[in-house]
């Protein structure tokens, strides 16, 4: 197990870890695969990796640029990508290609593990039986590690977890599904953008954002708007060297506008050094929004971050 930041004292930490050990499976966040790609190949050079066998991804979409390089300049193109779906109150993988079993699809969790039953509903709740469909993921039937209660607040889990959609766990997350039946989670239904009637996932618009040359990463809320009802904002952390801010402003309009459409376009782009994350590599995107909706003084507790602060910079750049 690995802990600490995978760009100290350099960006080739991982790979040195996996040379000195002989490492075959690296399972690891696409924050962090997002992060050792804004410095390049250079970290890989000289590292062999040829002990691994699988990489694994977790605890949020993958976008399809981190992907692609995980699998280029990582696993070499030999070692399957394996993208899990779970959360901590599955308690273990639920949706999930299988090494060398499943075939793998970028951005996508791809297909249920046995005796999973996942569902996708509308906004009714009404299940949505065709093969294509987006809408709520929710599972319809008890696996061997579903949660059964919250400890001291049974009330609570039961609201949470099962009263959303009759007879249905409700996972929290929006949900693709293509022609072949494989998922792809799209992020926190609460992550979902409304701007002008059209309703945007945050991971999609992130992941148009990411796919922009110069982008590093990204991390996507919405904020009150009076025309749209709600903008969208984008915290950026671009490459080294990425020219004139105002210029690459509009190429990232201009590239998520090609991926999504024009609805989807950034109102404001903020460029930001880092990311408030968790020790784990998430995003806290509740800090973010209320940074873009003027809060800044009501942020709540922030000590839990990898580095604190982030925060202070961000709140001092605010577009």
């Amino acid at each position: 197990m690995f802990e600490g930041i995978p760009t100290w004292p350099d960006a080739g930490r991982f790979w040195e870890i996996v040379d000195k050990f002989k490492v075959n499976i690296i399972y690891t966040a696409p924050t962090a695969i997002r992060s050792l790609m804004g410095f390049g190949v250079g970290p890989l050079q000289g590292k062999h990796l040829d002990s691994l066998k699988v990489l694994g991804t977790v605890g949020e979409p993958i976008n399809e640029e981190a992907w692609h390089w995980y699998d280029e300049n990582v696993g070499k193109k030999r070692c399957p990508v394996v993208d899990t779906w779970w959360q901590t109150e599955t308690s273990g993988v639920l949706i999930s290609n299988l090494a060398g079993v499943t075939q793998a699809k970028p951005t996508y969790a791809t297909l249920p593990l046995p005796g999973v039953q996942p569902v996708i509903v509308d906004e009714n709740g009404k299940i949505i039986e065709n093969t294509l469909g987006a809408g709520n993921l929710c599972i319809k039937f008890p696996w061997p590690g579903i949660l059964r209660t919250t400890y001291g607040d049974h009330e609570r889990c039961r609201l949470n977890y099962f009263s959303a959609y009759e007879n249905l766990y409700f996972t929290g997350d929006g949900c693709l599904r293509d022609e072949d039946g494989n998922y792809r989670i799209t992020g926190r239904v609460d992550d979902v953008l409304n701007v002008s009637g059209h309703r945007l996932g945050t991971a999609e618009v992130e992941n148009a954002i990411n796919m922009h040359a110069g982008v590093v990463e990204s991390a996507v809320v919405g904020y009150p708007h009076d025309i749209k009802g709600q903008g969208i904002y984008a915290y950026v952390i671009t490459s080294p060297i990425h020219g004139d801010e105002e210029l690459t402003r509009k190429d990232i309009a201009l590239t998520v506008a090609r991926i999504i459409g024009s609805i989807a376009k950034p109102d404001k782009i903020q460029f930001v050094k880092g990311l408030p994350k968790t020790r784990s590599g998430k995003i806290m995107r509740r800090i973010l929004r209320k940074i873009a909706e003027g809060e800044t003084e009501n942020l709540g507790d922030t000590t839990t971050l990898l580095d604190p602060m982030i925060v202070e910079e961000i709140k001092n750049g605010k577009v």
